[in-house]
């Protein structure tokens, strides 16, 4: 009986994003491949008979899937939801930490318009938190794609110098946080996170410095 739920479910999401929320027909493949790889790994991992338990989400770019989600909408302009339909169901990948299957739709949604910004941070975040939170080479050309495709949107400055500092870069991350800062406006939303993320980095890169553990 739960295999035929879940399939169900698999099979009413393709329906849903290809009829209702209107995905191109170039990326039904894509999404097809998407559920696939979501149905195979319940079938590799998945037991229903086992009694729930909490479990720590391997994503680390928040230490939340879906608080990486809300974050990328309070920094870009693109509001929450998102218009984007792509997006939209990436978005409902990753809030359940299908990371890598995020990323496909997304490269779906880049193939169909390459200068989506949108779609290339929301890529790039999905590939970090896929690698542990590490700053992998995809993940990096994602974040300079969607730089590209949106150079005055403070997303990818911002997400991308998070991944640096994941990936133990501070030095890097800093400078990329303090020229965001700079052409921060002072009534933006996310300023003072901003502002928290770099103070946090300048302890850790003194206490890198003194050869002590930050506190």
């Amino acid at each position: 009986m739960t295999w035929v739920l879940v399939i169900a479910l698999a099979a009413a999401a393709f329906l849903v994003a290809a009829f209702v929320l209107r995905a191109p027909r170039r990326g039904w493949e894509a999404l097809g491949a998407a559920l696939l790889l979501g149905v195979a790994g319940y079938a590799w991992q998945g037991r229903p008979d086992m009694p729930a338990a909490p479990k720590t989400a391997l994503e680390t770019v928040s230490g939340d899937p879906a608080a990486l989600v809300r974050a990328r909408g309070r920094v870009t302009k693109s509001g929450i939801p998102p218009t984007d339909r792509w997006v939209i169901v990436a978005d409902a990948l990753a809030r359940n930490g299908q990371f890598a299957d995020a990323a496909a739709m997304l490269r779906a949604a880049t193939a169909d318009d390459p200068k989506n910004a949108e779609a290339w941070l929301a890529m790039a975040n999905a590939l970090v938190a896929h690698a542990e939170g590490q700053l992998t080479p995809a993940a990096f050309y994602a974040y300079r794609r969607a730089a590209q495709a949106g150079p005055e949107q403070p997303g990818p400055p911002f997400f991308l110098g998070l991944a640096l500092a994941q990936s133990g870069r501070f030095q890097e991350a800093r400078e990329l946080w303090q020229r965001l800062l700079k052409a921060t406006p002072p009534d933006a939303k996310w300023r003072a996170e901003l502002e928290d993320k770099l103070m946090r980095i300048n302890v850790l890169i003194a206490a890198q410095q003194s050869g002590q553990r930050p506190r």
